[in-house]
């Protein structure tokens, strides 16, 4: 498939209804009733299908940490494994540009809704490669990110992935909650030394 073709076949948003056939089972089977009743996404929904990563870094984050992110988000892109992360923290959104220079898939999921959104000119090249999803979990609104709908896109992220990279966890902050939940899930964490 031509990049032309792949630009055109991932231009709108698509629907995925929580009782369709290729609704992801293990947002039903780790969120149960609150699992979204609705995905919007933009890209190849089949990275879906792939084996992903989560990525979490707290807003807060000491100096050591932003280098061992920026060195797992180097490490992840060169070997090809699919990250799936919000990129909202400064350092998450790092990550993400270090991860854009790489072949491997990237799952976005941003805090708002993405019916209207205007895809970011450096993710452009990722979409029209089918490597790039955008996902998210709420329709029409809200427009802009709130800490409730944060909240509501670290909980997707975190019921999608396979296993977790977390750069750095503030106390008493939502990555540390985030990661215990993960705890509950059995999802086992990643070591990026």
């Amino acid at each position: 498939m031509n990049t032309v073709e792949r630009r055109s076949q991932h231009a709108g948003p698509q629907r995925i209804a929580r009782n369709a056939e290729d609704y992801p089972r293990i947002l039903r089977s780790r969120l149960g009733e609150n699992a979204p009743a609705e995905l919007i996404l933009i890209g190849d929904r089949g990275l879906l299908r792939l084996r992903k990563t989560a990525l979490f870094c707290s807003a807060r984050t000491p100096g050591d940490a932003i280098l061992r992110a920026h060195d797992a988000a180097r490490r992840m892109r060169d070997e090809g494994v699919t990250i799936i992360s919000g990129f909202h923290s400064p350092i998450e959104r790092e990550c993400l540009r270090i991860l854009l220079r790489g072949k491997q898939p990237i799952v976005v999921c941003p805090a708002r809704a993405i019916d209207t959104m205007r895809i970011p000119t450096d993710c452009h090249a990722a979409l029209a490669a089918g490597r790039l999803l955008f996902i998210s979990p709420f329709t029409m609104q809200p427009k802009r990110v709130t800490k409730e709908s944060a909240l509501r896109r670290n909980e997707i992220v975190a019921a999608l992935a396979d296993e977790i990279f977390i750069a750095h966890i503030t106390p008493g902050g939502q990555t540390e909650k985030m990661a215990e939940m993960l705890k509950r899930w059995r999802v086992p964490a990643i070591s990026m030394l």
